[in-house]
């Protein structure tokens, strides 16, 4: 019987999806990294997993069920154990008569389906589902209870927590004071392994640890939002800040300047990066742990979930040879990942990539990155500098904060070289009047442009629990939300669906999303190519709000709310949600 490795590789050649030279690419960096060579061909940007799993399904005649929206039985999943669900990557999904149907990231696993037969007096159906969807189903169903107290949390620890589910990649040995003892202690280690493991289960994207008065208050930012998760007692703060010092590699001797380090961690088989950055306060250092995972950049722009009409854009400016890309929005918008999906799906051997950044947040192999360090001199003027000497074909400026760099940047752009580069405006095109003010000339401006585009991230009904709500025709007009607006995004089929009333959801909060309503979040895009007639009036030094008006009324530009009112027509985010985000417009 063949193997999945061997029957990715024959429904590829077969149907000529993949050339053979990718293949053996793919074969190469699963050799070395040893990984599934599933994983290498999505990571790589050589097929979606959508795609994959397609085909797959249509050489092995199994079925494809995703499992965001199936409802779990808890005495179905109780037939199989949860570390076997782990081991072999699969959940049960449906028990009848003398069959049982499981979803599997692998089917073709003899040893899974040999177990499971042995275990349960069953025959074995399957599914073919995404192995990130089972991992998420067996977190949400397996679930860990949160310990809500630092009693219960320390108890926890002592009772042998064995199996480390976050696991250090790399620890530096230093020599240890007495605060650095007591925080190789089982107790500490362990909670600090913990308070890593349920961020990542939870999908926060950053852990902060607070110094209080009376107490060490823990909180994890989902979704956005910030959310208190425990408090631990005062004698243990200096224990727990030293072992996040020593897995950043920080200096643990160093308590009154602000300091930046990183750690990597596996969870569940994906790696992330964590971003340490500590900041002296009153009552001790203040920690901010940033997660950043690298799966996320390699989904491609077609899977970030950009709106039909932005994606275009996006897509029709990647295909000129130089130029300038800017991506504007507030810390927090997103505009990191879309750029390093942009600059992953760039990334192949003929071009060379260099990447100036303060700090560096992913780490991309192939991809030349620069961590500024204005200490020694090394900053984004003289790096960049430095860079034009080393034939980049695509360069990425972090930000753009200063009259010098903008210059450069410019010019670079004019010289052949693709840049990209993030400003902080509140919409697209008030990039041009923050360049122009910087001091560079508007023939400059015009000529350098070829994209502009604004970010935001709005939060993702949880598909579990939303319900249907009934909006007053008033507030829709009041807010500009018409049908007209929505039917102009679609054609033919997709355009008919839309004469039927419109359904509206409003978040009311369940298990799976930790009684929140909202899992997840996904970009809403404004987006507008410069093309001739914006480049005259950039150089006529027109006002920002007179271009966007032709902008928006000749070149069919969409707004960032008008972005946002096509994801609530879709059901995946709620009204309350766009004008929150979207109330400078």
């Amino acid at each position: 019987m063949q193997t999945l490795k061997e029957n990715i590789i024959e429904v590829l050649l077969k149907s000529k999806r993949l050339q053979a030279e990718q293949i053996e690419k793919a074969l190469q960096i699963q050799k070395q990294k040893g990984i599934p060579l599933r994983r290498v061909l999505v990571e790589q940007g050589f097929i979606s997993e959508e795609e994959l799993l397609s085909l797959l399904s249509s050489q092995l005649y199994i079925p494809i069920l995703h499992l965001i929206k199936y409802k779990f039985d808890p005495q179905i999943i109780n037939l199989i154990p949860e570390h076997i669900a782990r081991q072999y990557c699969l959940i049960p999904l449906s028990h009848m008569g003398n069959s049982l149907t499981v979803a599997m990231a692998d089917p073709l696993n003899i040893f899974a389906l040999d177990d499971l037969r042995t275990l349960t007096g069953c025959n074995i159906d399957m599914v073919i589902s995404p192995q990130e969807e089972i991992l998420r189903a067996i977190n949400t169903q397996y679930h860990l209870e949160s310990k809500d107290t630092p009693q219960q949390i320390i108890d926890f620890t002592q009772q042998g927590l064995e199996a480390k589910e976050a696991e250090f990649i790399r620890q530096d040995e230093i020599e240890l004071s007495s605060a650095v003892e007591e925080s190789k202690r089982a107790p500490i280690v362990k909670l600090v392994d913990l308070m890593l493991t349920q961020a990542l289960k939870k999908r926060a994207s950053d852990i902060h640890i607070e110094p209080e008065e009376d107490c060490l208050r823990i909180r994890y930012r989902v979704d956005g939002s910030l959310y208190d998760i425990f408090k631990l007692p005062k004698t243990n703060q200096n224990a727990i800040l030293a072992r996040v010092k020593i897995i950043s590699n920080l200096d643990i001797t160093e308590n009154r300047i602000p300091q930046d380090g990183r750690f990597k961690v596996k969870f569940e088989g994906r790696e992330f990066d964590f971003r340490v950055s500590s900041l002296p306060t009153t009552f001790g250092q203040k920690f901010v742990l940033r997660a950043l995972d690298k799966a996320n950049l390699s989904i491609g722009l077609g899977q970030l979930g950009f709106s039909e009409q932005p994606l275009a854009i996006f897509k029709e400016a990647l295909n000129k040879p130089f130029g300038m890309i800017l991506v504007t929005g507030p810390t927090g918008s997103g505009k990191s990942t879309t750029l390093y999906s942009v600059l992953n799906q760039l990334n192949t051997a003929e071009r060379n990539i260099i990447t100036i950044e303060d700090p560096v947040e992913y780490q991309v192999e192939g991809i030349t990155q620069i961590q500024v360090k204005p200490e020694i001199g090394l900053d984004f003027v003289s790096g960049l500098r430095s860079i034009l000497r080393q034939s980049p074909d695509v360069i990425m400026i972090g930000e753009i904060r200063d009259s010098e760099t903008a210059d450069i940047a410019v010019k670079a752009s004019l010289t052949g070289q693709l840049v990209f580069s993030t400003l902080h405006t509140n919409d697209a095109l008030s990039s041009i009047t923050r360049l122009i003010d910087m001091g560079i000339e508007p023939f400059l401006v015009g000529s350098s442009l070829i994209m502009l585009c604004a970010q935001r991230l709005c939060r993702r009904l949880c598909l579990k629990c939303r319900q249907a709500t009934d909006i007053p025709d008033k507030f829709l007009e009041s807010i500009g939300f018409t049908l007209p607006l929505l039917q102009k995004q679609y054609t033919g089929e997709r355009r008919a669906g839309l004469e039927e009333k419109l359904t509206f959801y409003t978040a009311s909060g369940c298990k799976y999303c930790n009684d929140t309503g909202f899992y997840g979040r996904i970009a809403i895009l404004e987006a507008v190519i410069i093309n001739d007639a914006i480049r005259e009036m950039i150089m006529k030094k027109k006002a920002a709000d007179e271009i966007k008006q032709y902008a928006i009324t000749k070149c069919g530009m969409k707004t960032l709310r008008d972005d946002a009112f096509i994801k609530v027509k879709m059901g995946l985010t709620t009204l309350d949600e766009v004008i929150r985000v979207t109330k400078e417009e």
